[in-house]
């Protein structure tokens, strides 16, 4: 079953706060996305049905092999967007990452893959 959107969201959130530091915790994806605790701890039940994420007795939070794959897919279709925005058509970069977080989650593959050839044959390098 495809992940919703707000599941993409999640995902790409615990991935880059994973970068910063190897523990994780609900409550710090709470406090990253501004929502409530009771939300967040919603949205990682039902990551963890889906095979996205563990939660470990002490509260951290792992991607799983297909929870980070997705969240690396997201990243890479956030940013690519939010850089052809900013790079290519001279949006202003907030303007640009807030059309690129709603964009992320519909453009189709065929459209996605188009676009990342476009922005490597212009000497692109995507972020990771």
């Amino acid at each position: 079953m495809p992940l919703h959107e707000s599941g993409e969201d999640y995902l790409e959130t615990i991935y880059l706060l994973m970068k910063e530091s190897p523990f994780v915790r609900s409550v710090d994806v709470a406090n990253e996305l501004g929502y409530t605790k009771a939300s967040v701890s919603r949205a990682m039940r039902i990551l963890r049905e889906e095979g996205m994420v563990t939660v470990a007795e002490d509260g951290q939070v792992k991607l799983t092999k297909a929870g980070r794959a997705k969240a690396i897919a997201v990243y890479e279709r956030h940013t690519l967007i939010t850089d052809f925005f900013a790079q290519q058509l001279g949006v202003n970069p907030v303007t640009a990452e807030k059309d690129a977080c709603k964009i992320e989650h519909v453009i189709s593959e065929e459209t996605f893959l188009r676009l990342r050839a476009f922005m490597i044959e212009r000497g692109y390098e995507p972020r990771n």
